[in-house]
């Protein structure tokens, strides 16, 4: 009898799914459906013009946008890293103030820094007239000068903006590595260029290349400015392909490119991260203690450092500025407060949602253990790395069908026409800036869960508290800081948001970002001067914030 028993198949148990999964899988599924939404829309086009683009325009686009890339990858990696071991092995004229000034250009959106640029360097710019009345030139005729709207400008651009996440994580990198490390090769003969290329570099190395596959990134996905400069790169052709040439499915198949760019630039920052292995001499290690410069040499290092942070913060700064205050009227105009306000209340509403969102899935992914929760949160970071335009696209489709399957349906139910609910207001961008800045919160989220200790939840949980009293008792309070910055940071992202915003908003409807690429590309700069400094003041706090976090 024991011998026919054994026989019998068990039945299967099935972990039931509690709440907190659930919710989890609902948050991952709602960051990730606008990516898989742009596959779909891309494989199965209404029109298939894939062969065109690949005849047509398309080599032009991803030749644009790897030129591109390829100039700002090079400028970033060497201003941040060169700018970065400077201000930290070094002690030069200003370098106390400059190892944190370097930082504020990450407040300037880089289409700001175009307009400001070009109102420059133009024609009728100060620069150029300056030249004529010295040199007594009449025309452009008597004299040469580069051409501003151009690639070559474009990349400089970009790469004023974006040199700081560079210099950032190289310059975390030389201050983690001991000091002793940099006198043992100095001991062996090694002057101030073989101890940068033997010992600092190759220990940055993992750090340098994560800035600069951010930068790239964000080269990648940058509208305002190469839109400025006449530049036709991918993003710009999904922009023209959808909206001159109302052609949504060929816009996907050039958003699927994107995507695969930016993916293959995660895979490639990810691996190179995992093949190297770099550790710390010991607990012990000695800081790193800065030679004094001297002569012409500390001069240099002053002016190296100057040319990034002017370029970058001095030169958009005092643009705007002399724009905004010779103009005084602009600051009253009607549009400026309808776009302040627009952008509060979609920015502060979307922080509020992504970080809320952020920490339910880390939470239900710690409780859960290996689930499917885990395995889905690695997956929610890639809403950071697509472009804005390529998400845009990924919802406004399947919003615009649900709206007109929900408003058919009431109005057959009720005879009312509610209109389009999500497409016809902000609750598109809103959308639109969680799934985008999803993963800044999440980064945010775990680091404050693992910095609090395990035994106070299990001792929570062993009182008789719920996951969620435990939450809101325990976790909570002792993470008020962190998540207060995740707020700010993922605030001032959706303040500078500008290609989702243009693809989603309603109309009549403006924020900052908006107000300034419209004004500033009917080369009304003057008007658009107060919502840019306005932008800048915004990022700044948030620059000041992280200053704060990663002073040495």
């Amino acid at each position: 009898m024991t011998e026919q028993n054994s026989q019998v198949p068990m039945a299967r148990r099935w972990p039931r799914p509690d709440l907190w999964s659930l919710g989890a899988l609902v948050i991952a599924a709602v960051v990730l459906a606008p990516m898989v939404a742009v596959v779909w829309i891309a494989l199965h086009p209404t029109e298939n013009i894939w062969p065109h683009l690949l005849s047509t325009v398309l080599p032009r686009y991803f030749g644009t946008t790897l030129y591109l890339m390829a100039g700002v990858g090079l400028l970033t990696a060497l201003v941040g890293t060169g700018a970065a071991w400077l201000v930290t092995m070094f002690r030069f004229p200003g370098s106390r103030w400059l190892d944190h000034a370097l930082l504020f250009p990450l407040a300037i959106p880089a289409y700001v820094g175009a307009y400001a640029l070009v109102d420059f360097l133009q024609y009728a710019g100060p620069l150029q007239g300056a030249l004529r009345a010295m040199m007594g030139w009449e025309s452009a005729r008597d004299y040469w000068f580069p051409e501003v709207r151009s690639r070559e400008m474009a990349v400089l651009v970009l790469s004023a903006a974006l040199y700081p996440y560079v210099y950032l994580l190289a310059r975390a990198a030389f201050r983690e590595t001991s000091g002793c490390a940099y006198e043992v090769a100095r001991a062996l003969g090694a002057g101030p260029w073989g101890v940068f290329l033997r010992v600092g570099l190759p220990l940055a190395r993992p750090a340098i290349a994560t800035g600069v596959a951010l930068a790239l990134m964000e080269t990648v996905a940058d509208y305002g400015t190469v839109a400025y400069f006449g530049v036709q790169t991918l993003t710009t052709g999904v922009f023209s392909t959808w909206l001159n040439g109302n052609n949504a499915g060929g816009a996907a198949q050039i958003a699927g490119v994107i995507l695969m760019l930016i993916l293959l630039l995660v895979a490639l920052e990810r691996t190179g991260r995992r093949n190297a292995r770099f550790h710390r001499m010991g607990r012990s290690g000695r800081p790193v203690e800065r030679a004094v410069l001297r002569g012409w040499r500390c001069w240099v290092a002053t002016g190296l450092c100057l040319v990034p942070f002017g370029f970058g913060f001095v030169l958009p700064v005092a643009v705007m500025l002399d724009h905004a205050l010779s103009n005084l009227e602009v600051w009253v105009a009607p549009g400026l407060m309808a776009a302040l306000v627009n952008t509060v209340i979609v920015g502060g509403t979307a922080a509020v949602l992504t970080v809320g969102a952020a920490l339910f899935l880390v939470y239900a992914v710690r409780m859960a253990g290996r689930g499917v929760a885990r395995v889905v949160l690695p997956l929610t970071t890639l809403g950071y790395a697509a472009p804005g335009a390529v998400l845009a696209l990924g919802l406004l489709i399947p919003l615009a069908a649900l709206d007109n399957r929900v408003a058919d349906a009431v109005l057959t139910v009720t005879g009312y026409d509610p209109g389009l609910i999500l497409t016809g207001t902000s609750a598109a961008i809103v959308l639109a800036y969680v799934v985008r800045f999803f993963g800044i919160a999440q980064g945010a989220a775990d680091a404050a869960f693992g910095r609090v200790s395990p035994n106070l939840p299990m001792a929570a949980r062993s009182l008789g508290r719920s996951a969620g009293g435990t939450l809101t008792a325990v976790y909570l309070p002792m993470m008020r800081g962190s998540v207060a910055t995740a707020l700010l940071v993922v605030f001032v992202d959706c303040v500078k948001e500008l290609p989702a915003t243009l693809l989603l908003r309603p109309f009549n409807f403006n924020t900052l970002a908006t107000r300034v690429y419209e004004l500033a590309s009917l080369e009304r700069l003057g008007e658009a001067a107060p919502a840019a400094l306005v932008v800048m003041a915004v990022g700044l706090v948030a620059v000041a914030l992280l200053a704060r976090a990663n002073r040495a």
